[in-house]
């Protein structure tokens, strides 16, 4: 018989394991449980895809992000040429 691990259980063997570099299998025995129950929980965390409109929205603030650094070394390249003169 399997016992019902509540979500913040859960969280915490899966944060030792991200975080601390807990194995499953260790974690598995330290708190009483199958390796195959961790794995679950894992790959359902994982599963979790970004949506077509997250993915764009990402995609946008990236390239804005990457012209304000552009814009920001240019300055800075600028400065240095106008501090050698």
């Amino acid at each position: 018989m399997s016992k019902r691990i509540n979500e913040e259980t859960r969280q915490k063997i899966i944060s030792k394991i991200r975080d601390e570099g807990l194995s499953v299998p260790k974690a598995a025995q330290e708190f009483g449980i199958s390796p195959n129950a961790i794995y679950g929980w894992i790959g359902a965390k994982a599963r979790g895809e970004p949506s077509i409109l997250e993915l764009s929205k990402l995609k946008k603030e990236n390239a804005e992000l990457k012209q304000i650094i552009g814009g920001l070394t240019l300055n800075m390249e600028r400065g240095k040429k106008n501090q050698k003169r």
